[in-house]
């Protein structure tokens, strides 16, 4: 009977060695792709085969290949991981602020300093992208209504819009509400 279960205990283990295998480089290209951090990724990647070899009830054939499903179970814990780094960033941020996560204000503080930081963002934009960002996503006109109205080519406007959009990433970055 001890036989059986060994044989078995081997069987499972190279099954789970062979699926690392052949697919832990396309999960980890998805988890650096998302969280952009290498360490990160690859501790990702753990968890997620880790998770597989604990619940491989989980996956239903039926729904999709395997390759698919361990895509969407990277991207979603990579999203997860993303969302908790965010509030653990906020929570500093509001820590060094002086108010407390437990205040049911700190929100509503939290959100008024990235409203700031957006306003200040934008506030240092030159003044065609500013426009075009301020007429396609606060006024919701299409790009190429607005190149309509302006009397600029369709393209000149997605690149103004898209270089602003750049230029607040960076300044989010540079204020440490994103990660590089």
């Amino acid at each position: 009977m001890s036989d059986l279960r060994q044989q078995k205990k081997e069987s499972s283990l190279q099954w789970f060695n062979d699926l690392y295998q052949q697919n832990v480089s396309h999960v980890y290209r998805i988890a650096l792709h998302i969280i952009r951090e290498p360490v990160e990724a690859e501790d990702l990647c753990h968890d997620v085969f880790l998770e597989v070899i604990q619940h491989p009830e989980q996956f239903d054939p039926g729904r999709g290949s395997l390759k698919a499903w361990l895509a969407v179970k990277t991207r979603s814990r990579a999203i997860d991981r993303l969302r908790k780094q965010r509030r653990h960033r906020l929570n500093n941020v509001a820590e060094h602020a002086g108010v407390s996560c437990l205040d049911p204000t700190a929100e509503s503080v939290l959100m008024k300093l990235e409203k700031e930081s957006l306003h200040e963002s934008l506030r240092r934009l030159p003044e065609p992208q500013r426009e075009a960002l301020a007429a396609t996503y606060f006024q919701s006109l299409r790009q190429k209504e607005y190149a309509e109205l302006t009397g600029y080519p369709l393209g000149t406007v997605k690149s103004l819009v898209r270089y602003g959009v750049n230029n607040i990433r960076k300044h989010f970055v540079l204020t440490g509400w994103f990660e590089p």
